[in-house]
């Protein structure tokens, strides 16, 4: 019986935190992660790694939690109302990085287990996670490279993968009453366990180690290049969209909110700075401009492969 084992992801988990914050410490290369680790009353805790003020990151945060409690959250049972009331497991490591440069683009990842259990029936598991980049001035080989690594962190678990990944990243993080992607996608995947755990959490790790391999070179190509306040201008707008994404959208958010969970480590994905600005849009024909006509709708950034 392929039985799930979740002291063997949270080694996992664990590990990842590790190698992740351990390669962009060294990528970033003016600053350290500090570390706190936390205890949430209703059980469990965490470990969150903070990075601020680097020479490359504004803020980068990679996080590590473990919680369980008596009754499933209403983020994580909305969809699988039959779960409601069941204990629950909860685990992942969640990141969110912030550059400092505007052409160096803003990324997230995550990679999560759920089990839901009651007396007297089979529990119920599922894994989440994946990564998408958001930049603020697009460029179509970093694009094109991510989405690669993507397809090539899916392609040992079927073809058809990486298309139903891609799809369901670009529905998911979109503002609907904005009428616009946070970005240009990559992976997302929820209530994942169509194949045995086994598979299922071989696919989680290929995921979550796909993730330095998809962002490190775009960081490296665009890490030096000039900008100024104009640029500075605009990436501070463009972080507002990503804090209304997170604020009014995002289930991990919500999870860890209604979980109990640490705020300081849930509200790590927000940006140190930001700006609104009422009724802006970009000059025709700009660099801003073309973000919205050429990267932000979704597309098939691998056609030409």
């Amino acid at each position: 019986m392929d039985t799930p084992d979740p002291d063997a992801v949270e080694r996992y988990l664990l590990a990842l935190q590790e190698r992740i914050t351990a390669a962009l410490a060294a990528a970033d290369g003016g600053a350290e992660f500090s570390e706190e680790s936390w205890r949430r009353p209703e059980g469990g805790g965490g470990r969150s790694r903070i990075l601020r003020d680097g020479a490359v990151f504004e803020q980068a945060g990679v996080n590590f939690s473990h919680v369980h409690g008596d009754a499933l959250p209403a983020a994580a049972s909305a969809r699988r109302p039959g779960l409601a009331g069941r204990s629950f497991r909860a685990l992942g490591v969640s990141l969110v990085l912030h550059p400092l440069n505007p052409y160096v683009p803003t990324a997230h990842a995550n990679v999560r287990f759920f089990v839901a259990e009651a007396a007297g029936a089979e529990p119920v598991w599922w894994f989440g996670g994946g990564f998408d980049l958001t930049p603020c001035y697009g460029f179509v080989e970093d694009c094109t490279h991510w989405h690669r690594t993507a397809r090539a962190a899916c392609e040992p678990f079927g073809a058809d993968v990486y298309p139903q990944l891609k799809r369901w990243c670009d529905e998911y993080f979109y503002l609907r009453h904005r009428g616009e992607a946070r970005g240009i996608g990559g992976l997302f995947f929820d209530d994942w366990n169509a194949w045995p755990f086994t598979r299922c959490f071989a696919f989680a790790r290929s995921v979550g180690d796909h993730f330095l391999p998809a962002y490190l070179p775009i960081l490296e190509r665009r890490r030096n290049h000039p900008w100024g306040e104009r640029e500075r201008d605009f990436q501070l707008y463009r972080r507002g969209r990503y804090v209304e994404f997170n604020l009014v959208y995002d289930r991990g958010t919500l999870f860890g909110l209604q979980s109990g969970g640490r705020a300081e480590s849930i509200l790590m994905s927000l940006p140190p700075l930001v700006r609104w600005r009422y009724g802006w849009t970009p000059p025709a024909g700009s660099a801003e401009a073309r973000l919205y006509e050429e990267f932000l709708p979704p597309r098939d950034w691998l056609a030409t492969d």
